[in-house]
C-alpha cells in the first residue's frame, strides 16, 4: 500500500480561525515531514496562494469574513491554482452543505472535531491522486508532442518520397524513347538476340516506373481519405483489362467475367489499382496457364465482397497471413508486397478489408468488400 513516505512530502496549506486547531494541525503533520503553512482566514489564504502553490489545502468552512465555500470557488476560479485538491474541515453535518461543497470544487470532508490519523489518511489518499493526475496529464502531453513530431516526420517522408519517386520516373521515361528507337533498329537486323535483350530492358523499366507509381498511390492514400463516388465496375475492370493485355497474352491467360456488377462506393483509380494489382498477382502466380475468374458477392453487412479466383498452387496459412503486408524478401517479393500493401491501404479508407481464402491444394480466392450504393 503506498503512504505518503513512498509518495514524496509535499507542501500543505491549513486554513483555520481557530489558534488551537491550526496548532495541533501544525505539529502533527510537520512531525511527519510535511512543509505546512497556515492562514487564519481566507483573505490571506488567497494571498498566499497568489505567491506559492501548496499541494494541498485544508480549508475551515465556518470562518469570519469569508467563509469556506468562497475561498474554495476563488481557488477553483484562478486557472493557477484550480488543480489544488481542497479537503474541507467543518462541524456542518448537514447533507446540503456537503453536496455544495462537492459542487464547488472540494475533493474531501473532515468532520471536526478532526482525527489526526484520519487527517493524515485523507490527506494521502488525495495527495497520492494528485499527484498520479498530474503525471499522467504530463504523460498526455508528452504523447501529444511525439504525435505532433510523428506527424511531421511522416508529412516530410511522404513530401520526400513523392520527390524522389517522380525524379526517379524522369531518367525512365527518357530511357522509354531510347529502347523504342533501338527496337526499330535492331528490328533489322537478322538475329533477334539483341532485340530481346532490349525488350527485357523495357520491360524492367517498366516494372519500375509501376513500382514508383505504387509508392506514389500509397503515399496519397495514407494522406487523404476515401473519396466516395458510385462506382461502375464493369467499366473499371474493362479499362484494368486493356492495360493488362499484353501481360494477359504474355502467360496466355484467360478472364472470366460476371454479366453484371453491383454498384459500391469508391474512388476509380483507385478501385482500378486494386483490379489491377489483385488480377496481375494472379496472372503471376496462378496456374499455368492462370484461369481467372471474377465476381461479386453481396454481404448482410452492407457491403460487397469483390474477389479474383485462380487456378494456382493454394497458399499457405502463414502465406495467406503476411500476403497483404509482406514487404521482406528480394526485389519481386517486395513488390509483390507493395502491391497488396496498396490494396489493403485503399480498401481501409472505405471500411472494407482484403484477404485471401484457398482451397484444399488448388486455387486462391483474392478479395476485398466495398459499401454498397442501396437504391431508394
Amino acid at each position: 500500500m503506498n503512504t505518503i513516505q513512498d509518495l514524496g512530502k509535499g507542501t500543505l496549506l491549513i486554513v483555520d480561525d481557530v489558534p488551537n486547531n491550526l496548532k495541533m494541525l501544525f505539529t502533527y503533520l510537520r512531525d511527519h515531514d510535511f512543509k505546512i503553512r497556515v492562514a487564519q482566514d481566507g483573505e490571506d489564504a488567497l494571498e498566499q496562494l497568489n505567491y506559492a502553490k501548496p499541494d494541498l489545502v485544508l480549508l475551515d468552512v465556518m470562518m469570519p469574513k469569508m467563509d469556506g465555500f468562497e475561498v474554495c470557488r476563488q481557488i477553483k476560479k484562478n486557472p493557477e491554482t484550480r488543480d489544488i485538491p481542497v479537503i474541507f474541515m467543518t462541524a456542518l453535518t448537514d447533507t446540503v452543505d456537503k453536496v455544495q461543497g462537492f459542487e464547488i470544487g472540494a475533493v474531501d470532508y473532515l468532520t471536526k472535531p478532526v482525527q489526526q490519523e484520519e487527517v493524515l489518511a485523507r490527506i494521502s489518499a488525495h495527495m497520492g491522486l494528485s499527484k498520479m493526475r498530474k503525471l499522467l496529464e504530463q504523460q498526455i502531453r508528452m504523447r501529444e508532442e511525439d504525435n505532433k513530431v510523428l506527424e511531421q516526420r511522416n508529412r516530410d517522408l511522404e513530401a520526400y518520397a513523392r520527390i524522389v519517386a517522380r525524379d526517379l520516373k524522369k531518367p525512365l521515361i527518357r530511357l522509354s524513347g531510347m529502347t523504342k528507337i533501338l527496337l526499330k533498329d535492331l528490328a533489322k537486323l537478322p538475329d533477334p538476340e539483341p532485340a530481346r535483350f532490349v525488350h527485357e530492358i523495357e520491360q524492367a523499366r517498366r516494372d519500375m516506373v509501376a513500382t514508383i507509381d505504387d509508392l506514389l498511390l500509397l503515399a496519397e492514400v495514407r494522406s487523404q481519405g476515401g473519396i466516395m463516388d458510385e462506382l461502375d465496375l464493369g467499366a473499371i475492370i474493362g479499362r484494368v483489362k486493356d492495360r493488362l493485355e499484353y501481360l494477359v497474352d504474355k502467360y496466355q491467360g484467360k478472364l472470366q467475367l460476371p454479366a453484371s456488377w453491383p454498384v459500391v462506393w469508391g474512388y476509380a483509380p483507385w478501385i482500378e489499382k486494386v483490379w489491377e494489382n489483385l488480377i496481375t498477382n494472379a496472372i503471376k502466380n496462378g496456374g499455368r496457364p492462370p484461369r481467372l475468374e471474377l465476381g461479386a458477392d453481396r454481404q448482410d453487412s452492407g457491403f460487397v465482397r469483390l474477389w479474383v479466383r485462380d487456378n494456382g498452387p493454394s497458399l499457405s496459412a502463414e502465406q495467406r497471413r503476411n500476403m497483404f503486408t509482406a514487404l521482406e524478401g528480394g526485389i519481386e517479393q517486395a513488390q509483390e508486397g507493395l502491391s497488396m500493401s496498396i490494396v489493403q491501404r485503399i480498401v481501409e479508407q472505405y471500411g472494407g478489408k482484403a484477404g485471401v481464402d484457398s482451397e484444399q491444394t488448388i486455387g486462391n480466392t483474392f478479395y476485398f468488400s466495398l459499401p454498397e450504393v442501396v437504391s431508394e
